[in-house]
């Protein structure tokens, strides 16, 4: 297995710890928020004037620490590291995962069994939430002395469960096919007990009636684990995206100042199309840059400038060749576990990639010593998408699609190389580095 010549922090168990601290998007901004904090990055407000903030910021500070800063917009975060230089190296990735959601009215008895209603939440792989032990995380909206407040949530306990139909009873010993209106329900009790907000309230330290909205999701709360004969691969849960999220921040994290503006952004609502006020398809990207540039006392032709000039990352898990299934993929672009960045390009513009943009992506792994994998979807199946497109519509950046290879992609569990994520922080970092 290759190993970086670019030094990095970026491990396995690095990220099999920072998966299973970030449950839900808000905690991933919450794991990442802590991170850039012990590094010297302060948190600005969108309801702030950035230009004084920063300013006060700069007094009595280091210059790298009155350089660094991050915005949280609900489940997405932008960080940022100053450069001397107009222009803006971005690494772009999302916050959430394929599950199963609480819906609004989600107390239901069936059978004599206390049940929870879920509801599937982007292309999740249903049979793979079966007969897993879940837990909740997610946060509450609740009415307080100064208006509406919130707070995360996050259940490690298994106090969830979606059992699989025995095969005796299905038609043919063959599976069912899964309704997600009618078999996704989880048990979480033999008898109705209290509610389940009231349950949840009260394990978060709040009034129950005070609880005026969530946003709530199960997860398995088996740890990640590192496997293999040769500790080789990783086990965990979502994989897609948060191996992004962990390699992208130890890139901005690890890397040295530079003429660019190192930009980390991680976004919301990737799985079911960006399309919200925090999504990639929102203005939060493009507003945070404008905003950088004119705190910095340039104009709104300068950060057009500093956009013509500037490129992005979208970075996305892979699809890895499956062992089992290999006439499911592009027979002449093999994807290798353990194998180096992986870099998606498709003639139907799924992903963003663009012959200008793979050269440069290219260049970025010879720099950090990793070789480079070239992955193109099968012309005979729908390929998926990711934000590079998106990025690319809404903010007019040159903008690249890559990732790390992995299996069983939108699991409730899934599988990547070990080494592959320090080669795949190591590419970002040395993208940022330009």
């Amino acid at each position: 297995m290759t190993t970086p010549s670019l030094a990095t922090s970026a491990t396995a168990e690095g990220l099999g710890a920072f998966i299973d601290a970030s449950p839900s998007p808000f905690h991933v901004c919450a794991t990442v928020a802590a991170e850039l904090e012990s590094a010297g990055f302060q948190r600005l407000f969108e309801d702030q004037d950035w230009s004084s903030e920063q300013d006060m910021a700069f007094e009595g500070l280091s210059d790298d620490a009155g350089r660094r800063f991050y915005v949280i917009r609900g489940g997405s975060i932008i960080a940022w590291d100053l450069g001397d230089g107009e222009d803006f190296r971005i690494i772009g990735g999302h916050t959430d995962s394929p599950n199963l959601r609480v819906k609004q009215n989600p107390d239901r008895e069936s059978a004599g069994l206390a049940t929870v209603a879920l509801e599937p939440y982007g292309g999740a792989w249903l049979n793979s939430w079966l007969d897993r032990d879940l837990g909740l995380s997610g946060r509450l909206a609740y009415r307080a002395d100064s208006g509406v407040s919130s707070v995360l949530v996050n259940i490690t306990e298994p106090i969830l469960r979606v059992p699989q139909l025995a095969i005796h009873l299905s038609e043919d010993r063959k599976g069912v096919t899964l309704n997600p209106q009618r078999h996704v329900d989880a048990i979480w009790g033999v008898e109705s007990s209290v509610p389940l907000l009231q349950w949840v309230a009260e394990y978060a330290g709040i009034d129950p009636e005070a609880v005026l909205g969530w946003e709530l999701m199960t997860h398995d709360v088996t740890p990640s684990r590192v496997i293999g004969a040769n500790d080789e691969l990783l086990s965990a849960p979502r994989l897609d995206n948060q191996g992004t999220c962990y390699a992208g921040m130890h890139a901005l994290l690890d890397g040295e100042p530079t003429l660019h503006t190192r930009v980390l952004a991680l976004f919301d609502h990737e799985e079911v199309g960006s399309g919200s006020e925090r999504g990639a398809a929102s203005d939060f990207l493009a507003t945070t840059l404008e905003r950088i540039v004119l705190s910095q006392g340039g104009s709104r032709a300068g950060f057009l400038q500093s956009m013509a000039a500037s490129v992005c990352v979208s970075g996305d898990m892979a699809h890895a060749t499956h062992p089992n299934y290999p006439e499911r993929h592009e027979p002449t672009h093999r994807i290798e576990i353990n194998g180096g960045p992986v870099l998606k390009v498709n003639q139907n513009l799924r992903y963003a990639s663009d012959a200008v943009g793979e050269a440069v992506f290219a260049l970025a792994c010879d720099s950090a010593g990793v070789p480079m994998q070239r992955y193109i979807h099968r012309a005979d199946l729908p390929c998926g998408s990711t934000i590079g497109p998106i990025t690319a519509t809404r903010t007019g950046l040159l903008t690249i699609d890559v990732g790390a290879p992995q299996l069983a992609m939108h699991s409730a569990r899934e599988l990547m190389g070990a080494a592959d994520v320090s080669m795949y922080s190591a590419a970002l970092q040395a993208f940022l580095s330009g």
